[in-house]
């Protein structure tokens, strides 16, 4: 269950975790970086697991450790980060041979709401440039954009293709300031491995500040240059999610997903759908989302589908053999799940889909263009973005005769030009991106023009017509908006939203980042018959500033340490708690020693860290724990880790 770092307690118990890790037999050797001259290059901001984390990704011309510093920016002077900034290391592996060089990947943990960072990647004596990313809420409302096929390299002239890219982010993000993701509808390049058009889609420097969630294209998968560029949270990279069932070629595929504050992501490798290519294929997809909504459905209120291959739209792509595929086996379980929204590119075209229930219009009622529409039990919205940098367009194509339900492309009866299932179209051959606003409430979705008929735009200015008019639609202008409200069955929902803690209350924080209590490699005493190992846990600071001045006490515990299918118990964990910081009453608790060789529970029950009695003072403390670990001798070589939960109790 995903929770914000600061806990407000009242007269029941509030808990969080911190995560604690020892080896045995041995840990990974980090290469000596002191004489490190690595060019670094390529770097990007990506999404992380939720809202408190970010992926940054980049290239290194040579195999040394590497990491991500970061820092809030207001404790950077003089462009020096702090002694005390946080350090996350990098993890890689060579690029194939088209690429050269190396690529590098870091995590960023434990992040904050409300607050600006600063990072930088590399090592000591050879950082990149500092560059900054801002954090906001991590509750309620918020807006993300979505880019349909830079595609950079498809018209022919790279330059003119990345010119019209870095508009359209440039636009995008002036309009929108804080749109918190920028999510990617796949084919970020025209040529899967050549690094010169990925370094033109890698030009806008927002791509550095906010986290990009990466889409798998067609012209992306064939090649590793994807997953070199853009690594991705919770990915399965298993076989059945590589359009030819091997990860280890040189291809790309993987399919991930993220939780955003109220939202679960799902993206797919959509270049996957036949198991005659060797993949998985759609079943395999439609499993993952099937188990991923099992697991972490409840956690969000919205649930958006992201993958390339449009199966509703209206351009050259839309009686493709392979999208009538898709556009048989998804639509039911999509409906069945009950997703909201399914985002796409591929078809270089905007389309706006009517409400769609089991492959077919939900609502037969519902009007071309509708203004609101109201997502009935199974009702899903499918948007297919246009081009975001003016490389390629695709003309609106004609429906057929071949059916208005299933994988048909027959007309629309109340609009015969429009195919059955888009209640919206739009090709005038500018660049445009969609917007979302995720409201408690509804989906606000726009497709908004971030050019016109003008340069920079490739296509039109090597030949295309254009049908823009910038008088009457200039850019900023809206192309469509649709509001979907969601189902609420026969009863009434009721919401009510809880603000930040307010002067006069206990509660309690993680001091700094909540990274891993790494414990090290454990040593072996003289006798044989433990490894011993020690560290702190990262500290609590306490605040009180009730008028009650009731008393408060917090708690930890922890389960089994795990390596994978190998274990040992959590009562081999003792610690010492102490006082760091005085202030709210707080004393510490007594100490307990590891439980090694049956004598007592150690942290394996509920032990106190911290405590203050009745009509203590109000104030601020902070709080921790020494560590002492004896690991029975016939543990298996590995590296474990458990989870320290922590409870603090209040009346």
């Amino acid at each position: 269950m995903r929770s914000s770092k600061h806990h407000r307690v009242g007269a029941t118990a509030g808990a969080a975790v911190l995560g604690l890790a020892i080896a045995l037999g041995g840990g990974l050797a980090t290469p000596a970086s002191a004489a490190d001259t690595a060019t670094l290059s390529a770097v990007i901001l990506g999404v992380g697991a939720d809202e408190t984390q970010r992926i940054v990704t980049w290239y290194s011309s040579a195999d040394t450790a590497q990491q991500v510093q970061v820092a809030p920016t207001a404790s950077i002077v003089n462009g020096e980060f702090p002694a005390g900034a946080a350090t996350f290391a990098a993890v890689g592996a060579a690029n194939i041979a088209t690429s050269g060089g190396y690529n590098r990947h870091a995590t960023i943990t434990g992040l904050k709401e409300n607050t600006a960072y600063s990072y930088r990647v590399g090592s000591e004596g050879n950082w990149t440039p500092a560059y900054s990313f801002r954090t906001q809420d991590f509750e309620g409302d918020y807006d993300f954009l979505f880019y349909g096929d830079p595609q950079i390299g498809a018209s022919g002239d790279l330059a003119k293709d990345q010119a019209g890219w870095v508009d359209t982010v440039n636009v995008s993000t002036a309009a929108n300031p804080n749109a918190e993701l920028l999510v990617s509808g796949g084919d970020q390049v025209e040529t899967a491995n050549t690094e010169a058009q990925w370094n033109a889609f890698l030009a806008p420097e927002q791509l550095k500040s906010i986290p990009w969630a990466a889409t798998i294209g067609n012209h992306d998968v064939g090649g590793k240059a994807y997953e070199q560029h853009l690594f991705t949270p919770n990915t399965d990279r298993s076989a059945s999610y590589y359009a030819n069932g091997q990860p280890t070629s040189n291809t790309s595929g993987g399919d991930y997903y993220y939780i955003y504050k109220d939202t679960l992501f799902i993206d797919l490798n959509s270049n996957s759908y036949a198991t005659s290519q060797g993949g998985g294929g759609d079943e395999a997809h439609l499993a993952y989302v099937t188990d991923v909504i099992n697991k972490h459905g409840a956690e969000a209120k919205w649930t958006v589908l992201v993958y390339h291959h449009a199966i509703y739209s209206a351009a050259s792509h839309a009686k493709d053999s392979d999208n009538k595929v898709r556009r048989t086996d998804f639509p039911t379980t999509f409906s069945k799940l009950g997703v909201d929204l399914v985002l796409q590119g591929h078809d270089h075209v905007y389309t706006r889909s009517y409400l769609i229930k089991n492959g077919a219009k939900a609502n037969p009622d519902e009007q071309p263009g509708a203004a609101d529409v109201t997502a009935g039990p199974g009702g899903v919205l499918y948007v297919t973005a246009n081009s975001a940098s003016g490389s390629k367009y695709y003309d609106i194509t004609k429906p057929d005769s071949s059916g208005t339900s299933g994988p048909g492309n027959g007309p629309d009866p109340l609009k015969p030009e429009n195919y059955w299932y888009n209640s919206v179209q739009n090709q005038e051959h500018v660049r445009s991106y969609v917007k979302v606003e995720v409201r408690s409430d509804k989906l606000v979705v726009q497709n908004l023009r971030s050019g016109t008929c003008a340069a920079p735009n490739a296509a039109v200015e090597k030949g295309l017509s254009c049908t823009n008019t910038e008088s009457g639609q200039p850019v900023g202008s809206i192309v469509d908006k649709v509001t979907v409200h969601p189902y609420n069955g026969d009863g009434q929902q009721i919401q009510v939203a809880v603000p930040n803690a307010a002067p006069g209350e206990f509660g309690w924080t993680i001091d700094g980042y909540n990274g891993l209590v790494d414990l090290g490699t454990a040593k072996e005493n003289a006798t044989g018959d433990y490894f011993a190992a020690s560290g702190q846990i990262n500290p609590i600071v306490v605040s009180d500033t009730r008028r009650t001045l009731s008393p408060w006490s917090i708690a930890a515990s922890v389960g089994d340490f795990k390596d994978a299918d190998k274990t040992f118990s959590g009562a081999n964990l003792g610690w010492t708690p102490g006082v760091i910081a005085n202030g709210a009453g707080a004393k510490a608790g007594a100490a307990v020693p590891s439980g090694f060789g049956g004598n007592g529970d150690g942290l394996s029950v509920s032990r106190g860290l911290a405590s203050a009695e009745q009509g203590h003072a109000r104030g601020t403390a902070k709080v921790g724990a020494g560590l002492d670990l004896k690991v029975p001798g016939d543990a298996a070589k590995g590296t474990y880790r458990t989870t320290l939960t922590i409870t603090a109790l209040s009346s």
